[in-house]
């Protein structure tokens, strides 16, 4: 790790107007743009960016519950080696700059970000730095909001983010929607993405018992980048197993991935039975760095 940093933690001052673009200023308990547009900022502290005609359905992202179950399964830290190696992956892209802004693209809970901004608190250069937690789910921006206050909370998409192009150094983007082009936008020059995607024995257990077929899918980072306007900077493997021992805590893992809503009802029913499991993790991590501007 490097030594003697020291992180000073500002409010976010690159949001943008969900309509038009335009940069947002915050005026008493709003924010407003040059052509009058205004969001006032919820009583939690969040700011809601996601216009009706950008939601694909009443309520998108995770439901209340999906969002409880991630709360408390993550809360028990199995995952948090995880977030340990996306912390050092963080550190080593800050460099010298003064201002530096980061983007949790999805950010969900709000949990990785909270540990996020925890360890960069920790050390020691002068660098002012910004947060901003990103997730199309209203429900989950408003669980984040109870985990830390000193991070931009926004209720937003990954397809059209509000925030001004070219004001955004690194942007997180773990376990959800990648938009290379919407990201590019956002990134300064040799901005960077820290992609974090599940391999392809992840939760293989689990998916053995709720799949009447398991099948294996990793994502090929190579595909992804090319004609995209970024370079694969680093790779990083993380595998090991943990043991779940209760029946509730099986439960908040099932509830807050997409294989509960996927798999049959058989299948679901034997995994809701079980006191516990042995279950592999196994996470690939890509830093992508922006290497055009078209």
């Amino acid at each position: 790790m490097l030594a003697n940093l020291f992180m000073n933690i500002i409010d976010a001052h690159n949001l943008a107007c969900p309509i038009d673009g335009k940069s947002l200023e915050h005026i008493d308990k709003q924010f407003v743009c040059e052509n009058g547009h205004t969001y006032d900022i919820a009583r939690q502290g969040y700011v809601n960016l996601l216009p009706v005609q950008y939601k694909r359905s009443k309520e998108p992202g995770d439901s209340k519950v999906m969002v409880s179950a991630r709360t408390q399964f993550l809360d028990t830290g199995v995952y948090q080696p995880i977030g340990a190696v996306v912390n050092e992956l963080v550190l080593e892209q800050i460099i010298n700059d003064k201002d530096v802004c980061i983007m949790d693209a999805g950010c969900g809970e709000g949990y990785y970000f909270n540990s996020l901004l925890n360890f960069l608190s920790d050390d020691s250069r002068e660098t002012n730095l910004s947060l901003v937690g990103l997730d199309i789910s209203k429900d989950a921006i408003i669980q984040s909001t109870k985990r830390n206050k000193r991070i931009s909370w926004v209720v937003g998409t990954n397809r059209q983010p509000p925030v001004l192009e070219k004001s955004v150094d690194i942007i997180l983007c773990m376990f959800g929607f990648l938009s290379i082009d919407a990201f590019s936008k956002l990134l300064k020059p040799g901005g960077k993405i820290i992609l974090v995607e599940p391999a392809s024995r992840h939760l293989q257990e689990l998916r053995k018992i709720i799949y009447p077929e398991v099948r294996t899918k990793s994502l090929s980072v190579n595909n992804l980048l090319k004609d995209s306007g970024f370079s694969l900077l680093k790779t990083e493997a993380l595998h090991y197993n943990v043991k779940l021992s209760s029946n509730d805590q099986i439960n908040h893992l099932l509830v807050m991935t997409p294989h509960f809503y996927r798999a049959s009802k058989e299948g679901r029913e034997a995994a809701c039975k079980l006191q516990e499991i042995d279950i592999t993790i196994d996470v690939n991590f890509s830093v992508l760095q922006k290497t055009s501007d078209a």
